[in-house]
């Protein structure tokens, strides 16, 4: 066998032909390393498909429901008997890369590029029907799924645990993908697998990034760029035969691009990998590496063959491709009217349209001379290397897994490398592990304070239940966080199914792993302190078992929680169900309704309740062998000298005690409770059955996850589907016909109707922006860092100025500060307008910013998006008729004619990325700015096209007299040419070159050649300068101080110069009114509200969930509590059936905290910023969105609840009752709201939410009788506390004249001394501690029967509320914690809000 490995491994040069590619490969600086590295022996397959189609479920008719729309049942079976057709999105396409090729797959965005390569990666999951013929090697589809981590796809996203580190991600991949065999150069395995890591690393250029994290939008990390490469050297990994690359180049500069092809070219010629890549704005430094090319426009094969006769090909056909073109972008644009030239001599013949080009495709030669290599799979070629590739395979994977398995090492392995990876993680995020476990010791603290010294009396067994509850019921509520954690996660273990890592099993099961010492601290911490704090039993053996069961119970939630989040699709289904759960196994826990009284139609959840089984064991473990002497209240009758005689005293309310007696052992209690000790360990034992039922579980649905990302759709909102003529298919992925089309004609025909319209309308800027010795410092913690040094430029009317430099120059930083958007660091230098200050409306008015990021409402539709940017930018002056007429004139503009009444949605769900980058234009433009427009990457992410439409669009403003200053990354040489200036910045935000581009950019092409740099003919300028000052350049220089002792740099000083000077001697081209924001408060207020208003009533999911919660949890609670009695007990029932009501905030908290973030980021990063509302505004639009659906569910909560548990039905009880519930409603909110105003992110709000709420729980005075409160506590947290008021007003109104009788088994029963009736012996007691008890049969002589209350009030007197006016004064007190909250919120948003720097 070593021998036909060593002769695999010699790899021949001669294989795969000495083309001209290969020549160039040979430039690529690893490739002598990778011919060192057997990565690959045997291991050859390619892909040939043939006839490929593929459907899809049509995304045209999709609407988004509205809050009343969704419940029109009908409307809705209507339209769902008319199914759609299917819409074919790949249309016959064929082809073949045997091993070692390469394919380029060309298209704009929507023509079915992604498709075609997940069906060429084996990807089919999530499309209508697939048919034709697809084989990798001789297998077909279905045998080649086993194979599923040799035919690997790196999709678009990068997905990764963010709190890992480079080196961390790539040791988890290797380890995964060691072969058992072993190479005969290496040792050992870890030798090995560290040789590969770090050739991966180096391959990339990213081996100094070992120790960063990965990061993410929230956790900082490595760049953009660099994350995109840990994606690509990931998937490298895999050592696959088939890797298919979709758009792999997205964020990385044009040089790293060009490598990263490179690395691929050598690679596919050294191990005979099969590679196919689509790329947009490809140069063609990166087309010259391909061997074949495919193209495709709306599915259809317009092109496929070598890559020498694409171009000759389409020339052929009469379209002309320019001088320096890019010839990938040349070959998209052939189909788009406003984009391809005509060969003046074809002008009858060209093919018009995609059906007419692939009709002339296929008639053509190389047509029938790229089919004949569609027999690959049965040639004997194909078969050998098939055979050869099943024995490799066999080889390389461990001996311990099964034929059929996927995977590479072990199960053992790959569970050591999940525990490790899952210990990795916690410790990369050690700030949110430690505030989780400080939360913890902070919330033990608090429990045992206050159940402190719990007395050993009957006045104890209240107390001790509930600091046994409390134990439970707090773990498992810090359980509910992996339902959330559940979803994080996801994502990337579909992505590393699909590289076939690991099982999914194997996951579970270390994520339990990982638990185990995680919640041996969390629960012996929690355990300790509230066990010796509450003086619970004092024995070691007692200690221990309660520590043993709530650890075990908190082992079995977790499970539990767990299971739920993976056993459902969306987080909102699984939120809703973990809500309901929590209620349910909280109520039927055995500590609010003891397990005797409860009604039999509900029975059944304690049975199925772990909680119960572990409330029941700690409480057996706890009372078990104690006797309990009867004491205060409970002790009838007592507390006087003369009543100190036990033989004429009895127990009152003590469940389980005897007749007549004083005390109760521990065992009748428990008996009463249907508990007792013999549970114990069964409990213990059946507690394991649960835990491995919910891991069981866990794994089932983990392994059933659907890792597709469906193909994503754009959305038109129910109440504008009359406005919008055609439902545009937006954002699906192969889906933008009518999109497309449009471009077509409008492009080529409107703009110029409208060109005289526009000019009369687009505003005339006559100002000129400076900038001179510009400077900005920020502090960091090695010291001060400068991220601009002196930079000095101007924008004037008319110019289109380009800002570039490669990553980290300082591009978007400088964008930053001339917009004035910096809130921290120092800026040094002078920024004027005119030769003046800058004026206060600049932020507002003056400029008009569009971010890198498109942060948008998703609510809204594109039309309201810009409507309302034009009616709070455009000045107080101008009327709302002219500005929503300008709103028309910027669609037209933008070409977003077929998108104005499609919703915005999120990435991924509803508009894709360019035309998301359309509309973040076209707020800007609406404003009308004054001074002038900046814009930072607008092009990044588009494809070629989209990218030239849209500086071609901006070329058109600056013609009609706008000033626009725009960042850009690798643009192409066309996209290049529109611009006027060029300010060029080297790291550390030096100035390299500021001044004219000249036409074919001769001016700057002659400064460089001047200074040793020469741009080579046919080459792109834009990347020639990248490369030389980013030091890639043989030349060396140092050219910021080239430019400093240049006599450009002179010109230019004096040209500014006397800019300003000639500015400043003239009038000023704006008027400055002197106002913050254009608009009014009042107007402010009633737009952005209305917008929230408009985004509630189209977010179905939120209001539902919400409606969900109040209904489900009423009804449960009030047929759980049915028709509550009159006796003693039932006090205790009245009491937690209101209790329960708090228990709906913590579910709609957890739905109203992100909305309220996300909302919060949108006005944080562009509308604060850009001066458009205060944040007064925008916090009274939260609020008052919110309130209909409030008073709604306060409505639906009391109704369902209210009359099925029996509570007093009279107008001013139940109205009393109803006004409580209805202001409680406002006091979760805001409580929500202000924590969220001031949290960092959601994971915050969400550790602090319990903690909280938590703690006014406690205090409230239900788990701990205000008499038993702690000294410290009871006189000012019990008063602060808003639940305190809330559960007050609710049990004077409901239980104050209740009335009640006794049951035989609640009376205290006890005979007179001799010759007494029991009036004449109770005669002191009655009138004095004793007058709110009820003698029942004061004139026997025997048996008295004393009950402990009469009414509600005396009940209601043991907490503390002693009149019946305390009801409406708890009622009001609740109406200013409300309002109270609320001031909170606008306090923490105004504590947030930072203003932005000015240059000093």
């Amino acid at each position: 066998m070593e021998g036909r490995r060593e002769s695999i491994s010699s790899w021949d040069a001669n294989d795969s032909g000495e083309s001209s590619v290969k020549e160039k490969v040979e430039q690529w600086r690893l490739a002598a390393e990778v011919k060192d590295f057997q990565l690959h022996e045997g291991r050859k397959l390619g892909v040939t498909w043939k006839d490929l189609s593929v459907k899809v479920v049509p995304s045209d008719e999709r609407l988004q429901e509205n809050v009343l729309s969704q419940f029109n049942i009908l409307q809705q079976l209507k339209e769902s008997r008319q199914k759609p057709a299917l819409k074919t999105i790949l249309d016959s396409s064929s082809g073949c890369v045997r091993p070692g090729e390469m394919l380029l797959v060309l298209g704009r965005p929507g023509s079915g590029c992604t498709t075609l390569l997940k069906m060429l990666a084996n990807k089919r999951k999530g499309y209508a029907q697939v048919d034709g013929d697809v084989h990798f090697g001789s297998l077909d589809a279905s045998e080649a799924k086993q194979h599923r981590g040799s035919i690997v796809i790196n999709n678009e996203e990068e997905l990764f645990y963010p709190a890992l580190t480079v080196g961390q991600t790539m040791d988890f991949a290797t380890r995964l993908n060691m072969p058992h065999t072993l190479p005969t150069n290496v040792n050992s395995h870890e030798e090995s697998r560290q040789r590969l890591k770090s050739f991966l690393l180096e391959s990339m250029g990213i081996a100094h990034t070992k120790d960063t994290k990965v990061g993410d939008a929230f956790i900082r990390g490595v760049s953009g760029g660099e994350r995109k490469r840990v994606s690509i050297i990931e998937t490298l990994c895999t050592r696959a035969s088939v890797m298919c690359w979709d758009n792999s180049t997205r964020g990385l500069d044009a040089s790293t691009a060009l490598e990263f092809t490179r690395a691929l070219r050598c690679l596919s010629d050294a191990m005979g990998i099969a590679t196919v890549v689509t790329l947009y704005q490809a140069g063609n430094g990166i087309y010259d590496l391909f061997d074949k090319v495919l193209v495709l426009d709306e599915g259809k094969q317009m092109f496929y063959g070598p890559r020498e006769q694409a171009r000759p090909f389409m020339e052929s056909q009469g379209f002309v491709c320019g001088d320096g073109a890019n010839i990938s972008d040349y070959l998209t644009g052939v189909v788009v009217s406003s984009e391809r030239q005509i060969n003046p001599d074809f002008e009858a013949s060209f093919p018009r349209t995609n059906t007419d080009l692939r009709q002339a495709y296929r008639q053509s030669d190389i047509k029938g001379l790229m089919d004949r290599e569609l027999d690959y799979p049965k040639t004997e070629e194909a078969k050998t290397n098939t055979r050869t590739f099943c024995e490799a395979v066999i080889l390389d994977k461990s001996p311990r897994l099964s034929k059929s398995s996927p995977m590479m090492v072990s199960f053992q392995d790959q569970v050591r490398a999940c525990v490790i990876r899952q210990y990795q993680i916690l410790w990369g995020d050690k700030a949110s592990f430690f505030i989780k476990q400080g939360t913890n010791i902070v919330q033990a603290l608090l429990a045992g304070s206050l159940f402190y010294n719990a007395p050993t009396n009957s006045a104890g067994l209240f107390i001790k239940g509930g600091a046994l509850f409390l134990s439970l019921l707090f773990n498992a509520l810090l359980a509910m966080s992996e339902v959330t954690d559940s979803y994080a996660g996801r994502p990337i273990l579909a992505k590393h199914k699909n590289f076939a890592f690991f099982n999914p099993a194997a996951f579970c099961i270390a994520q339990i792993a990982a638990d185990i010492p995680i919640l041996l601290f969390q629960i012996t911490t929690f355990t300790v302190i509230v066990y010796w704090m509450t003086a619970l039993k004092a024995t070691a053996a007692a200690f221990f078992t309660h520590w043993f069961v709530v650890y075990l119970v908190t082992f079995v939630m977790t499970a539990f929680f767990r299971m739920i989040g993976a056993g459902f699709p969306t987080f909102d289904a699984a939120s809703k169900v973990s809500g309901f759960a929590i209620t349910a196994l909280i109520i039927y826990m055995g500590y609010q309704i003891p397990k005797p009284a409860m009604h039999p139609w509900f029975v059944w959840v304690y049975w199925i309740n772990p909680l119960s089984y572990g409330f029941d064991s700690i409480m057996s473990n706890e009372f078990g062998g104690l006797t309990i002497p009867c004491a205060f209240n409970n002790l009838i009758p007592n507390y006087l000298p003369q009543y100190q005689d036990t033989a004429f005293q009895a127990c009152a309310g003590i469940s389980g005690a005897r007749l007549g007696a004083t005390e109760v052992t521990g065992d009748d209690y428990l008996a009463s409770l249907s508990y007792s000790t013999s549970h114990i360990w069964r409990n213990v034992g059946i507690l394991f059955v649960w835990w491995a039922l919910f891991a069981g579980l866990t794994i089932v649905f983990t392994l059933r996850w659907d890792d597709t990302a469906g193909s994503t759709a754009a959305f038109i909102p129910r109440e504008n589907r009359r406005k919008a003529t055609k439902l545009p298919t937006a954002g699906d992925e192969e889906a933008q016909k009518v999109e497309k089309q449009s471009r077509t004609n409008a492009a080529g025909d409107t703009t110029d109707v409208s060109q005289g319209e526009l000019e009369a309308n687009l505003v005339r800027n006559t100002s000129v922006f400076t900038w001179r010795r510009l400077t900005y410092v920020v502090k960091t913690p090695s010291g001060d860092r400068t991220l601009l040094d002196n930079v000095h430029g101007y924008v004037k009317p008319g110019m289109l100025g380009a800002l570039m430099g490669s990553s980290g120059a300082g591009k978007t930083t400088l964008l930053d500060v001339l917009a004035q958007r910096k809130t921290d660091g120092t800026i040094r230098g002078e920024i004027l307008v005119d030769g003046r200050p800058l004026p206060v409306s600049f932020q507002g008015s003056g400029s008009g910013y569009c971010e890198q990021l498109d942060v948008h409402e998703p609510y809204a539709t594109v039309r309201e998006a810009l409507e309302f940017s034009a009616l709070l930018r455009q000045s107080r002056n101008t009327p709302r008729e002219e500005k929503l007429a300008y709103v028309n004139t910027i669609i037209d503009l933008l070409e977003l004619h077929d998108l104005e009444h499609t919703l915005i949605g999120t990435i991924g769900a509803g508009l894709s990325v360019e035309q998301r980058k359309r509309v973040t234009i076209g707020v800007e433009l609406v404003s009308k700015p004054s001074i002038l427009i900046f814009l930072d990457e607008p092009t990044s992410g588009l494809d070629g096209q989209a990218a030239f439409n849209t500086v071609r669009f901006l070329r058109k403003l600056a013609d009609l007299g706008q000033a626009v200053l725009v960042t850009i990354h690798q643009p192409s040489a066309l996209l290049f040419a529109q611009f006027d200036t060029l300010l060029l910045l080297a790291n550390g935000g030096k100035t390299v070159y500021f001044g004219d581009i000249g036409d074919n950019a001769d001016t700057i092409k002659q400064y460089f050649k001047k200074h040793d740099a020469p741009c080579p003919p046919n080459s792109n300028p834009a990347e020639h300068m990248i490369s030389v000052v980013s030091g890639s350049h043989h030349s060396g220089q140092d050219w910021h101080q080239v430019w400093l002792d240049s006599p450009e740099a002179a010109h230019m000083q004096q040209q500014l110069d006397s800019l300003i000077m000639d500015a400043a001697n003239k009038e000023g081209g704006i008027t400055d009114d002197g106002q913050e924001f254009a608009t009014s408060f009042w107007t402010q207020t009633k737009l952005v509200t209305h917008r929230m208003n408009v985004s509630l009533y189209r977010n179905t999911n939120y209001v539902d969930n919400k409606l969900a919660l109040h209904g489900g949890v009423a009804f449960f609670v009030g047929f759980s509590f049915w028709q509550i009695g009159n006796s003693v007990a039932d006090q205790q029932l009245v009491l937690f059936s209101l209790f329960n009501y708090i228990f709906v905030a913590p579910g709609v908290i957890a739905q109203l905290q992100p909305i309220f973030l996300e909302r919060r980021d949108i006005f944080e990063t562009r509308e604060k910023k850009s001066k458009m509302y205060s944040w007064v505004a925008f916090v009274t639009a939260l609020i008052v969105s919110e309130i209909p659906y409030l008073l709604v569910c306060g409505v639906l909560y009391f109704l369902v609840f209210y009359y099925t548990a029996g509570l007093p039905a009279e107008t001013a009880k139940a109205g009393g009752t109803f006004f409580v519930m209805l202001v409680y409603q406002f006091i979760y909110t805001g409580f929500g709201q202000f924590v969220a105003a001031y949290a960092p992110n959601a994971v915050f709000a969400a550790l602090v939410n319990p903690l909280l709420l938590g703690t006014l729980v406690g205090f409230c005075g239900v788990l701990v009788p205000y008499a038993q409160i702690q000294g410290f506590w009871r006189y000012w947290l019990y008063y602060l506390d808003p639940f305190n008021y809330l559960m007050g007003a609710l049990l004077v109104f409901t239980d104050f004249e209740w009335d009640i009788q006794c049951k035989e088994s609640e009376f205290a029963i006890f005979d007179p001394p001799e010759n007494q009736t029991c009036a004449q012996y109770l005669e002191a007691w009655v009138n004095g501690p004793g007058s709110r008890t009820n003698l029942v049969n004061p004139e026997a002589t025997a048996g008295c029967h004393v009950c402990q209350y009469a009414r509600g009030s005396d009940y209601l007197y043991t907490v503390n509320l002693t009149k019946y006016n305390y009801g409406w004064r708890d009622a009001a007190i609740c109406v200013i914690f409300a309002f109270s909250g609320y001031g909170l919120v606008y306090l923490l948003m105004k504590l947030r809000t930072k203003a932005s720097k000015k240059a000093q």
